[in-house]
């Protein structure tokens, strides 16, 4: 089989068993892989969907339900280490989502929105392949041969053979699948390292909303199910208004403030997260309009931020350090420290009863939002200050363990990433 560069390819890092082996070249797609055509028919098999990142998932398991109905026979039919490419664009993944089927039984997704293909076993390792499609190598070129198709689910426009043209850069010669596997091999065990570290997370999290639910009282209730000793005999918590806890609300929940390329950073909702700050989203406002636009007035370390909107119901603290101004969809409160602890109100947000009160009292069909005299007036329960503060610093250390443990993962992910090009060639040399 020839390759169809013109030039041959070498990564940054090779296995030493290979570092005398041959060159590396790219084939097109096609070359290494044929398009399935299979369908269903009368036969029975799973249908599956797919989540862009993670891979092909049975309807059911997705959507509690199976939705394929009398299309299920036009359905495309998958074996084992086929691909599915989903032309559906996300926001990681716009030029659509290819995911490798690892079950061994009968699936099949639908034909609307999938091609599949199969691959050559005595050319490519299925794995290898794969985490070229993670890499999002396919979108990179197809992204100026598609186009956002006419119907609403954003499907994309793609011809098979554009698809099939991808190049694949692989190692050439007899040791060629030697080391594609070796290359994959390597990956996964990452992979599975990954894959512990998110479950320790996810266990964290699930820790965490179940100490909240015996800390904080049921709805209705005003006495919690876990009380620490010192506190048994304190009596009930007392309910009150939101807003009769708070000294001050900035509400700039109106229209979008006049953003620039540089000046004084804007928070908005979208960088208010459950329980923290992500100010990844970088936008900005001039700094001769930050005193004009803050006239409501300026948040200081302490205040709580809250989403009333896109998304509902968000919670974070304002940054300790800097000069930050504030757009739209998002109230600042400022709790009256003597009756109720910031650091309290901020953990009591973030409750599922609390969270669950919010989004009853919102409106709105496409975009639920809450209106800040509505939320200032939801009844809220709490102790005195000595067990709002001792519960506080609790679910505090929870939140600082959790926050460790994402910090872990991302530079688990960020060396997975950095592995990746290193261990194939520069994506650039191959899309040449």
């Amino acid at each position: 089989m020839t390759g169809s560069n013109k030039h041959m390819l070498v990564p940054q890092l090779r296995f030493p068993e290979f570092r005398n082996a041959e060159e590396w070249t790219t084939y097109n797609l096609g070359q290494l892989s044929k398009i399935v055509t299979e369908r269903v028919g009368d036969d029975d098999c799973i249908p599956y969907t797919i989540t862009s990142g993670v891979g092909l998932i049975s309807q059911q398991e997705k959507l509690g339900r199976t939705i394929a109905g009398n299309s299920l026979k036009n359905y495309i039919l998958l074996q084992h280490n086929d691909f599915a490419y989903n032309k559906s664009a996300t926001k990681a993944y716009p030029q659509g989502y290819i995911a490798c089927y690892q079950g061994h039984e009968r699936a099949a997704v639908p034909n609307s929105i999938f091609t599949c293909f199969r691959p050559a076993l005595n050319l490519v390792i299925p794995a290898f392949l794969d985490n070229l499609f993670i890499a999002n190598l396919h979108g990179k070129w197809l992204k100026n041969r598609v186009a956002v198709g006419a119907r609403a689910n954003g499907a994309l426009q793609i011809n098979n053979d554009d698809l099939m043209k991808v190049p694949v850069p692989l190692p050439t010669g007899s040791q060629s699948l030697s080391e594609q596997k070796k290359i994959a091999d390597c990956l996964s065990s990452l992979d599975d390292l990954l894959t512990a570290e998110v479950q320790k997370l996810d266990t964290l999290k699930k820790y965490k909303q179940g100490l909240m639910q015996q800390l904080f009282p049921r709805e209705g209730e005003s006495v919690p199910r876990l009380r620490f000793p010192e506190f048994q005999s304190e009596g009930e918590w007392v309910y009150e208004k939101i807003g009769d806890c708070l000294e001050k609300v900035i509400d700039y929940r109106g229209k979008a403030p006049p953003k620039a390329e540089s000046g004084v950073q804007l928070i908005t909702a979208k960088n208010v997260r459950f329980g923290w700050l992500d100010m990844s989203c970088n936008e900005y406002i001039s700094a001769d309009e930050y005193e004009s636009w803050m006239s409501k007035g300026i948040p200081r370390v302490g205040d709580i931020l809250f989403t009333t909107e896109a998304p509902l119901g968000n919670v974070a603290f304002f940054p300790c350090t800097g000069k930050f101004a504030l757009g739209q969809r998002i109230i600042t409160l400022r709790t009256k420290p003597k009756k109720c602890l910031a650091e309290f109100l901020f953990q009591a947000l973030l409750t599922p009863d609390m969270q669950k009160k919010i989004d009853f009292h919102s409106t709105g069909s496409t975009a639920k939002g809450i209106k800040s005299k509505v939320f200032v007036n939801l009844s809220f329960c709490y102790p005195k200050i000595s067990e709002q503060q001792k519960i506080a610093e609790v679910l505090s250390s929870l939140d600082n363990f959790i926050a460790a443990q994402s910090q872990k993962l991302d530079v688990l992910k960020n060396h997975k990433k950095g592995l990746m090009q290193q261990l194939f060639p520069v994506f650039d040399e191959i899309l040449a």
